[in-house]
C-alpha cells in the first residue's frame, strides 16, 4: 500500500486512474492464470467412456484408492461390466469396490441402498419394480466431479451423494420430508457379471453400527474384504435377512446375507454412512476408518478428494486454445489415475497372494494390474509422472512373485487371474531398472524376471523346447511367443545392464523369435505347427476370438508386435520399401473378420485397431524406420477421430488407464514404443504448452511453436535450447527436468540424422 500511495503522488489523477486500470487488469490476469494453473479437475468429464465399449468407473474415488464407490445397475451385457453404462437408468445400489475398462466383470462389493417400505432382496429386472429392490435415476440429475458422486432415486424419493478417501466411502441420504418406513440396506449378495457370493457376515455391534466381510468367487477367484459401517444417527432397529428370510440374530453368515437399518419416520435432514474397507480383518476397517475418516463433515472430505485430484492432475499443466481437448486430456489422466489401488491398511498390514495377511509391510501394496495393457503406455507414463510411485509399485511385484513363485500376470485383489496372455510384468520391471530406480531389490528383482521367463506354464515349456510355440500344442500361439518375446528382449537388456553375458545371449536370442512366424510369401505372421508347417486355410483378416493363433486380434494386427526389433522385422520384408509398403496396407485393407471376431478388435483405421492395445506402438513403426510425417498423420487422426469429450468418447476398453495413457503420451508429443529402456519416439503434439512435475522439485516444459492443425508436421527440435536430432528422447532427459522444444510446419519433414 505504501508503494501504491507514492505512485498515486508521482503521476496524479490522470496516473491513479491508470494505476487503477492496470492493477484491475493485472488481477484478471491473476484470477486467470490461477484458475488455468490450479483447477484442472474441472476439465474432468466422468462420462467419457461410460458409453460404447469404453466400460469405465462412475463414482467417487481419490487417486489410486481402493474404494471407488459409485452405482451399479441391472448387468446386462458385456458393456455393464463396470457396474455403470450410460444408456442404462437403474440402480439396485451403490458399491464400494469397482473394476474401470476392463474387459471382465467383478468386483462391485459391499452394495449399500436406501430405499423406503417393505423390500424385495431379489436383484429384480427392467420389467417392473415389483421383481426387486431397485430404481430409475434421470441421468438430468446426476452431478458429479473428481471425488464426488450424487443422484435422485425416482422410486424412493431419495437424493444420494458420495465420497470417499482411500479406504473409506461416505455416503449422504437425504430423503423427502414425511417419508415412512426409510431403510438403508445392506447387501452382501450381489456384485458385477463374474462375481459369485461365497460366504458374507453382517454383525450389529451397536446401534450405529455393523460390520462384516464378504468373500466371493470371479475373476479374483478367492477375494475376500472386511469393513465396518458407522451411521450418523442410531437406527430404530437392524434387521437380518438370510436372501428375503428375516434372521432374529446380532450376526449371520450366508452366501446371501443381507441387513436393513430401519430409520422409519427419517424426516428431510440427511443421514450419513461410512463404509471402512479392509484386505485383512474388520479390526482394521476400524483402524481405517478412525485415520481416514473419524468425522462427518461430507462437504470438507468431498473438498478434500476434489484438492487431491487437483494435486496429483497439476503434475501435468497444458495450454492449449481447445477447450475440448482439456476436457478429454484431463478425463483422460483422471482414468490412469483410478489403478493400481492400494491395497493395504493404514498400518501397513495386507492380504498377500499367498492368502496370507502380512503385517506391516513397509511398501504401499498394490493391486489391479491389467498389465497387458498398461505395461505399454500407463506404466511408461506413471515413470515420468508419478516416479514416487514406481519402487511401491515394483516392491508389489517383488512381494507377489515371492508369494506365488512368479511376477504377476492380471494381479486383482491378491488374486492371480493368469488373464491374457506373455508376461507382462517383466517390461515393467526390467524399464524401473534401466531407467535407474532405486528402493527395491535389484537382484530380486533379476531373480524374479528371471524365473518368471523360465517356467514350464502357459506355453513357455513349448516356447524352450522349439524356440517358438506351435498353433496345434497351444491356442492363440502367435499372439502368446510375440509377447514373451517382447518380455525376454526387456530381460535380455537388463541382463547387458549387469554384465550377465550368458542370460543376455540367451534371452535376445529367444526374443527373435518372431523369425520363425514369418512368412517371406505373404509377409505375415503365421501360425506354424511342431513340424514346421504353417496353419491353413489361413486369411489374415478373419479372427475367431480365443480359437485361432491371435489373441484379440488377427495377422495384420500381429504382425507388427515386435516393439523390440523393428529392424529386425523390417528385414524380413527384404526392403525398407517392402516394409513400408505392406505398413501403409494396414490402415487401407478392410474385410469382414468374420461372426465370431472380439468385440475388441475396435476402433479401426483399415485394419489398425486402436481400440485394443497391440496396435497401440503402431504408428510410431514409421518414427523408427524414417518416415516420422506418416506418424504425424496417423497420430493427429487418432487423437481427432478416436477420442471424444462424449460417453461414447474411447474407441475400446479403457483398460485400467492404457488408453488414456496412449492419448496423454502422443498429446504430448512422444511414446515409449519398445517395451522398457525408456526411448520414448516422436509424433506430433497436440498441446501448445506442457509443464511436466517429474519429481525432485523439476520439472520438464514442452513448448510446441507455430502448432496448429496444419502445421502438424514437426521440423525441428531443441533440447534445452541445442539443436537435438534424434527420432526419440531419452527417459533421463525427461526425468533431469529442461526445455523440449517442437518447430511445427506444414511440410513432411525428417529433422533426424
Amino acid at each position: 500500500m505504501k508503494g501504491n500511495h507514492i505512485q498515486i503522488k508521482k503521476f496524479g489523477v490522470l496516473g491513479y486512474v491508470l494505476f487503477g486500470l492496470a492493477v484491475l487488469a493485472s488481477s484478471c490476469k491473476n484470477i486467470d492464470q490461477h484458475i488455468e494453473e490450479n483447477d484442472f479437475a474441472k476439465y474432468v468429464d466422468q462420462r467419457i467412456g461410460t458409453g460404447g465399449h469404453g466400460h469405465v468407473f462412475m463414482g467417487a474415488n481419490v487417486p489410486f484408492g481402493l474404494v471407488q464407490l459409485g452405482p451399479i445397475s441391472i448387468p446386462q451385457t458385456w458393456d455393464w461390466t463396470s457396474g455403470y453404462h450410460i444408456s442404462d437408468t437403474t440402480v439396485i445400489g451403490f458399491s464400494h469396490l469397482h473394476l474401470s475398462g476392463t474387459g471382465i466383470g467383478d468386483l462391485s462389493d459391499i452394495v449399500l441402498m436406501p430405499a423406503t417400505g417393505t423390500v424385495n432382496h431379489n436383484r429384480g429386472s427392467h420389467d417392473s419394480y415389483d421383481t426387486g429392490m431397485w430404481s430409475y435415476f434421470s441421468h438430468a440429475n446426476e452431478r458429479f466431479a473428481p471425488g464426488y458422486y450424487a443422484t435422485f432415486l425416482d422410486r424412493y424419493n431419495v437424493n444420494v451423494e458420495l465420497t470417499a478417501t482411500q479406504r473409506v466411502g461416505f455416503h449422504k441420504y437425504t430423503f423427502e420430508e414425511g417419508t415412512n418406513n426409510a431403510r438403508i440396506v445392506i447387501d452382501m449378495e450381489n456384485g458385477t457379471c463374474w462375481d459369485s457370493p461365497v460366504e458374507g457376515n453382517l454383525t450389529v455391534l451397536n446401534n450405529s453400527t455393523v460390520a462384516g466381510y464378504r468373500y466371493s468367487k470371479g475373476w479374483a477367484n478367492d477375494q475376500r474384504i472386511y469393513f465396518v459401517v458407522e451411521f450418523s444417527r442410531p437406527f430404530n432397529k437392524f434387521q437380518l435377512y438370510d436372501k428375503n428370510v428375516l434372521k432374529e440374530d446380532k450376526s449371520f453368515t450366508s452366501k446371501q446375507v443381507y441387513g436393513e437399518a430401519m430409520y422409519g419416520n427419517i424426516g428431510s435432514e440427511p443421514l450419513f454412512v461410512k463404509v471402512a474397507l479392509s484386505p485383512v480383518s474388520i479390526e482394521n476397517a476400524m483402524l481405517n476408518m478412525k485415520a481416514e475418516l473419524p468425522a462427518w463433515d461430507f462437504d470438507q472430505v468431498k473438498q478434500n478428494a476434489y484438492n487431491t485430484w487437483n494435486g496429483e492432475l497439476s503434475k501435468i499443466k497444458i495450454k492449449n486454445e481447445d477447450e475440448n481437448v482439456k476436457k478429454i486430456f484431463y478425463t483422460a489422466f483422471y482414468h490412469t489415475m483410478i489403478a493400481p489401488s492400494i491395497f493395504n491398511d493404514v498400518n501397513g498390514d495386507y492380504r498377500g497372494a499367498d492368502g496370507k495377511s502380512h503385517r506391516d509391510a513397509g511398501f504401499t501394496n498394490y493391486t489391479t494390474f491389467s498389465l497387458w495393457d498398461t505395461y505399454r503406455a500407463a506404466h511408461p507414463l506413471m515413470t515420468i509422472i508419478h516416479p514416487e510411485k514406481v519402487p511401491d509399485i515394483i516392491n508389489t511385484m517383488l512381494h507377489i512373485y515371492k508369494q506365488q513363485g512368479k511376477l504377476p500376470v492380471w494381479h486383482l485383489m491378491g488374486c492371480e487371474t493368469n488373464c491374457m496372455v506373455g508376461n507382462p510384468a517383466i517390461p515393467v520391471v526390467a524399464d524401473a531398472i534401466l531407467k535407474n530406480f532405486t528402493g527395491f531389490d535389484h537382484d530380486l528383482a533379476y531373480d524374479a524376471m528371471k524365473i518368471s521367463a523360465t517356467l514350464d506354464e502357459r506355453g513357455l515349456d513349448l516356447y524352450k523346447k522349439y524356440g517358438y510355440i506351435p498353433f496345434d500344442k497351444y491356442n492363440e500361439s502367435v499372439a502368446t511367443c510375440l509377447e514373451y518375446a517382447l518380455a525376454d528382449w526387456s530381460l535380455a537388456q537388463v541382463a547387458q545392464k549387469n554384465d550377465k553375458k550368458m542370460d543376455y545371449q540367451y534371452f535376445n536370442n529367444r526374443s527373435k523369435a518372431y523369425r520363425y512366424y514369418f512368412d517371406t510369401q505373404s509377409h505375415f505372421l503365421r501360425g506354424l505347427s511342431s513340424d514346421g508347417k504353417w496353419r491353413t486355410p489361413f486369411n489374415p483378416i478373419h479372427s475367431t476370438h480365443r480359437e485361432d493363433d491371435y489373441t484379440e486380434g488377427n495377422a495384420w494386427q500381429y504382425t507388427w508386435l515386435v516393439p523390440h526389433d523393428i529392424e529386425g522385422l523390417a528385414g524380413l520384408f527384404g526392403s525398407r520399401e517392402n516394409f513400408h509398403q505392406k505398413l501403409d496396407s494396414l490402415f487401407i485393407i478392410e474385410g469382414d473378420m468374420g461372426e465370431e471376431a472380439s468385440p475388441d478388435i475396435s476402433g479401426l483405421i483399415g485394419q489398425y485397431a486402436h481400440g485394443n492395445e497391440p496396435s497401440h506402438h503402431v504408428l510410431y513403426l514409421y518414427t523408427m524406420t524414417g518416415q516420422p510425417w506418416k506418424t504425424a498423420d496417423l497420430v493427429r487422426r487418432v487423437l481427432a477421430e478416436l477420442y471424444h469429450n462424449q460417453p461414447d468418447g474411447l474407441s475400446g476398453n479403457e483398460d485400467v488407464g492404457q488408453m488414456s495413457a496412449w492419448y496423454i503420451l502422443s498429446a504430448l508429443g512422444f511414446y515409449q514404443v519398445e517395451p522398457a529402456g525408456g526411448r520414448y519416439y516422436f509424433g506430433s503434439p497436440i498441446v501448445d504448452e506442457a509443464i511436466l512435475n517429474v519429481g525432485k522439485d523439476r520439472s520438464f516444459t514442452i513448448i510446441a511453436h507455430n502448432n496448429s492443425t496444419e502445421n502438424k508436421y514437426i521440423q525441428s527440435l531443441k533440447l534445452n535450447g541445442k539443436p537435438y536430432r534424434l527420432p526419440y528422447i531419452n527417459f533421463s532427459d525427461i526425468s533431469n527436468g529442461g526445455k523440449l522444444e517442437f518447430e511445427m510446419g506444414t511440410k513432411p519433414a525428417v529433422w533426424f540424422e
